[in-house]
């Protein structure tokens, strides 16, 4: 899978075992910062993050942050994009069962390296449901997005 990672200064550290991570799983990814533990503003983050999703670029994000909640916000500002924090694995999957989430938001100071490998691996080996339920509710969400 196509992935784009993004991280501000609170989350850089643990991202680098994300990007470990997921190249030992096998995905191609895009890192768009932060490189360092300078202070970076999330929202900034959360643009390079989304707009590599939302052009096709990645299939899917991971924003690291300190508790996950601004990236989410950040992120969730952006139409098209569907965030959720997780910081359990019923989450993780869930998110994109039911609600087709395409950015998982992690908090560095929540969970540890161990705990965001199996969120990452749920994220990803989940799947949008084919029931009529999540479908139709999904699509209302893309209504929001559009206005109506």
């Amino acid at each position: 899978m196509r992935l784009v990672v993004g991280s501000d200064h609170a989350g850089w550290l643990i991202k680098r075992d994300v990007l470990a991570h997921l190249a030992a799983l096998g995905h191609a990814v895009i890192d768009v910062g932060s490189f360092d533990d300078r202070p970076v503003d999330f929202p900034d983050i959360a643009r390079n993050v989304t707009a590599k999703v939302l052009s096709g670029e990645a299939e899917r994000g991971l924003m690291v942050c300190g508790t996950g909640v601004g990236a989410a916000i950040a992120a969730n500002k952006v139409k098209g994009i569907r965030a959720s924090v997780c910081h359990d694995v019923h989450s993780a999957h869930q998110s994109v069962e039911h609600d087709d989430v395409n950015v998982m938001c992690i908090g560095a100071q929540i969970v540890g390296p161990w705990l965001a490998r199996d969120l990452i691996s749920a994220f990803l080996a989940a799947r949008f449901s084919t029931d009529p339920d999540m479908r139709r509710r999904v699509a209302k969400l893309h209504e929001m997005d559009a206005g109506t």
